[in-house]
């Protein structure tokens, strides 16, 4: 347990500069740790400079820091083709998560990142679409972009680019509209960034402070989310401290049913990873187990979706029954994180539920 507390304080320093600490009998629990958390790169150039590590320790370091680099630099190429061919065709992307978060970092080429998730909206979707599978011709693509598709996805020389319809899937009909708006409204209002020589646009502060947490989220009540999520969300709110409305995120959060879960986060970001509490909307100190248990969860791979039981039936009726159940095991599961939010999402899985029992098969499902 003790090795948790030093990789914490080690991903705590790298993200504000300070001495990063590593201990030689706890190396392979902190090894994995950096790796499995995604913050190896963040982490590992502080401890290469270290006399007392290993040569072979040294060498694995180096070569996750550089795997990193290599990366950053082809992601960074082929979004340069991918931004200047939408906008040459009168789109209007906005860059979300990967590159635009990896610029707040220390050093924004250590900072991993796998795809490239561009926003085109509703309206642009489609001609979007045609404007990649045109750009990138040799791309291993889908044949479809469904419009109840969240994003449209093609593999351009290795590099994922998912081309979205919209940023967050909302399962409540009213988490739907209310969502939408907001949406509208960070991305309309995006702000330009410098990349490297290249302006591309990315959401407004407070909307962008919101879809990165809800990403977090969304990755929590799935496959299960990593510390450099936390990491991203910590330095989006220190970058923009000034800039972030929090009255709006308030008003969102609570819209959304969300401001109990955001305040564990807060917990997360202010006592294990730094973030000055003034700069952490909505902290506070009675979370502080709650956040304690998420963050606990998190770094041992509690916090991810049970797998399936069993298979799911053949039967039509049965099989919904089958997921809906499912789905409400995982709703009960974040209940010790967030009690309030678990209501919200069971009452959002048997609305869901209902509607898909009356509904036709997708034929994609």
């Amino acid at each position: 347990m003790n090795y948790i507390f030093n990789y914490i304080g080690q991903v705590r320093a790298a993200l504000w500069g300070g001495e990063v600490q590593w201990t030689a009998e706890q190396t392979d629990d902190l090894l994995r740790l950096n790796l499995v958390q995604g913050t190896g790169s963040l982490v590992f150039p502080a401890v290469l400079a270290q006399d007392d590590i290993p040569a072979q320790v040294k060498m694995q370091m180096k070569a996750v820091c550089m795997n990193t680099y290599q990366n950053h630099v082809h992601l960074q190429h082929t979004l340069e083709q991918a931004w200047s061919a939408l906008t040459k065709a009168g789109i209007r992307p906005v860059l979300m998560k990967g590159a635009g978060l990896a610029a707040l970092y220390p050093e924004p080429t250590l900072r991993q990142w796998g795809d490239i998730d561009l926003f085109v909206g509703k309206d642009q979707y489609h001609p979007a679409c045609a404007t990649m599978r045109e750009t990138f011709p040799n791309a291993l693509k889908f044949d479809e972009e469904l419009d109840h598709y969240k994003h449209y996805n093609l593999i351009a020389d290795g590099v994922s680019i998912e081309v979205h319809r919209v940023t967050v899937a909302m399962t409540h009909p009213l988490d739907v509209q209310r969502y939408a708006r907001m949406e509208s409204y960070g991305m309309s209002k995006s702000e330009p960034l410098m990349l490297n020589g290249l302006e591309v646009q990315v959401p407004e502060p407070t909307f962008n402070a919101l879809f990165v947490f809800l990403h977090l989220w969304e990755h929590m009540l799935s496959s299960g989310a990593n510390l450099r999520q936390l990491c991203d969300l910590t330095l989006l709110l220190h970058h923009y401290a000034k800039a972030i409305d929090r009255k709006r995120l308030k008003r969102w959060l609570q819209a959304l049913h969300l401001n109990d879960v955001w305040r564990v986060c807060m917990g997360i970001l202010v006592e294990a990873l730094g973030l000055p509490p003034q700069e952490a909307p909505g902290y506070s100190e009675p979370f502080a187990d709650r956040a304690e248990c998420l963050l606990t969860d998190l770094l041992r791979g509690r916090v991810v979706a049970p797998k399936a039981s069993k298979a799911a039936p053949k039967n039509r009726l049965l099989r919904k029954w089958h997921t809906m159940h499912e789905r409400l095991a995982n709703a009960k599961r974040i209940e010790r994180y967030s009690p309030s939010y678990a209501r919200h999402m069971t009452a959002a899985i048997l609305l869901s539920g209902l509607g898909r029992l009356c509904a036709k098969d997708r034929h994609w499902e």
